[in-house]
């Protein structure tokens, strides 16, 4: 299990990994794509939504607010893919990783948690 300290940093790493090392990567953006014009694929990322982004989030801050943080990370997460796999902007595909884990790291670790450390 991840600790509080770096939540934010073990989601970033986990997201760069599965969407750009991983098989299925390729029918995440299918998914991604679809999600917006069609309720079937909408679902299933609802569902991720519920299953992975939620329950990773919870422990981290107010169980009460949980909902709203995991609610924050994914609207990072899905803007993030969105402009790096769909929309291919190209300032976002030419981030390294490590920048990627840089910037979008402590947003993430904000969200998860519901404490502002800056």
């Amino acid at each position: 299990m991840t600790d509080r300290a770096s939540i934010g940093d073990a989601i970033i790493r986990r997201f760069l990994r599965t969407w750009e090392n991983s098989p299925s990567a390729t029918g995440m953006v299918i998914l991604l794509r679809s999600a917006a014009s069609n309720e079937f694929a909408a679902e299933k990322v609802r569902d991720v939504f519920a299953t992975q982004v939620r329950p990773v989030v919870a422990p981290f801050g107010d169980p009460s607010d949980a909902g709203r943080r995991a609610g924050l990370v994914a609207s990072q997460l899905l803007g993030l893919a969105t402009c790096r796999y769909l929309l291919r902007l190209p300032p976002v595909v030419a981030l390294s990783h490590e920048e990627i884990i840089r910037d979008v790291g402590p947003v993430l670790q904000r969200y998860a948690t519901g404490v502002d450390t800056s």
